[in-house]
């Protein structure tokens, strides 16, 4: 039955790359570097109950477990190339397979992303995927160059995921399809990522929550950072649905975003905008750089934003 259902994924993933020598089927993959080029590597689980609710598509969750995976790419600036899939599952649910494939391939296609092997074994429902990407000799983004007088920015809108899973709990959470979707399948930014090589100075994809993922670039940076609340790009379906100050407590804390927060100089930004609004992502600017360390968020009178709460930790009581 374990090799049945990797026959199922393997149908419906069947991505052809000349660089894969020997892909599925083997103890493991064979592979080729292009000459001139590294290697950025990334892996996440998702773990239903936690990163998905229970009763989640098997094809979103497909999507999901890809998305966030590529997030992190496009956060290194990184061109996808490769995947590893590992599936946790109670029970041989063929459908689940079929479905949870099939949202995979959704998103692998564009990128012409292969898969190229993985695992299948029994347990609670969890799901692991492994990216490979290239990028230039020395030319990966990082979280520790940002500097004092930059920029800070972000792509698309924040905080609707998080608006989202709060629908989800309502009795009819039909109106919030939008949000819902933001929630179950993110836009991994990997062209804004790739846009970004060589202009900014530090970059982050936005999983926990842009408090605390802002506030690792200022701790690899050795520097802080000053949000202008009024500034923070909120979508339209959000605030139909939700008091202003929920929405920025969404957009600040609530993670699951897969958006792209950034610093570039100042001299820059307009270009930078410019250039992500042609991708189709936008990019906002909220704030800047500042000497000192931490994040710290403001309102239009100049006072410090209360936060609900600072981001996501799998750990936290």
């Amino acid at each position: 039955m374990e090799f049945d259902l990797i026959d199922r994924i393997r149908r419906h993933t069947d991505v052809h790359r000349d660089d894969v020598l020997t892909g599925i089927g083997d103890d493991a993959a064979v592979v080729a570097v292009p000459t001139g080029r590294e290697l950025a590597i990334a892996v996440d689980t998702l773990v239903e109950g936690v990163h998905f609710p229970v009763g989640t598509a098997p094809a979103d969750i497909g999507w999901k477990a890809l998305a966030v995976n590529l997030s992190d790419l496009a956060a290194m600036g990184a061109t996808p190339a490769w995947a590893l899939l590992a599936l946790t599952l109670p029970t041989p649910d063929e459908a689940f397979v079929d479905g949870l494939a099939r949202g995979f391939a959704e998103l692998a296609t564009p990128f012409r992303l292969a898969l190229i092997g993985g695992d299948t074994t029994r347990g609670p429902l969890t799901v692991t995927v492994a990216v490979h990407g290239f990028t230039a000799p020395d030319g990966a983004l990082l979280r520790s160059g940002a500097r004092p007088g930059d920029v800070v920015m972000v792509t698309g809108t924040l905080g609707d995921a998080a608006a989202g899973l709060r629908c989800l709990a309502e009795a009819d959470a039909s109106p919030y399809a939008a949000l819902v979707d933001r929630l179950n399948r993110p836009t991994p930014r990997v062209a804004a990522g790739q846009a970004l090589r060589g202009v900014a100075t530090a970059c982050i994809d936005i999983s926990d929550g842009l408090v605390a993922d802002l506030g690792h670039i200022c701790a690899e940076s050795g520097v802080g950072a000053d949000i202008d609340a009024a500034m923070l790009p909120r979508s339209a379906a959000m605030l139909a649905h939700f008091h202003d100050a929920d929405a920025l407590q969404f957009a600040l804390g609530g993670g699951d975003d897969y958006e792209l927060c950034f610093t570039v100089p100042a001299d820059r930004a307009g270009d930078v905008a410019a250039d992500l609004a042609r991708l189709g992502c936008g990019a906002a600017r909220i704030g800047r750089v500042v000497e000192g360390s931490g994040v710290r968020v403001t309102d239009t009178s100049g006072e410090s934003v209360m936060l609900a709460r600072t981001g996501w930790n799998h750990f936290a009581a």
